[in-house]
């Protein structure tokens, strides 16, 4: 079955860095485009970014565009986020997604706070 754990939330200051990871297991990853969500109370979750199988090409939220990088290591099956200069508004709890066979999968989400 899939499985999405995601890792590397936590409390950060404004204009600071995390690096949050997903392990996944249960699909073929090498063949899978991964993509990080976020959600905050009240707001519906929001695509943050998407990395392809193809040439591993990437697309990002005008929000994080420049800032944020997704990346993605088949022979570990994770796909990382790297969040630089990180700004109170990222503050969120951040989902790591897989749609595999027309079903979308999520992982258990990490909270990402940025507050001073």
């Amino acid at each position: 079955q899939v499985q999405l754990v995601e890792s590397g939330g936590g409390l950060v200051q404004p204009g600071g860095s995390l690096r949050l990871s997903c392990a996944a297991s249960g699909f073929t990853f090498s063949t899978a485009a991964m993509s990080w969500y976020r959600q905050t109370p009240g707001k519906e979750r929001e695509l943050v970014a998407i990395i392809f199988s193809i040439a591993d090409s990437t697309n990002y939220s005008d929000s994080v565009k420049g800032r944020f990088t997704i990346s993605r290591d088949n022979a570990k099956n994770t796909v990382y986020l790297q969040m630089n200069s990180l700004k109170p508004e990222d503050t969120a709890v951040y989902y790591c997604s897989v749609n595999h066979w027309a079903r979308r999968y999520w992982g258990q989400g990490t909270q990402v706070t940025v507050s001073s």
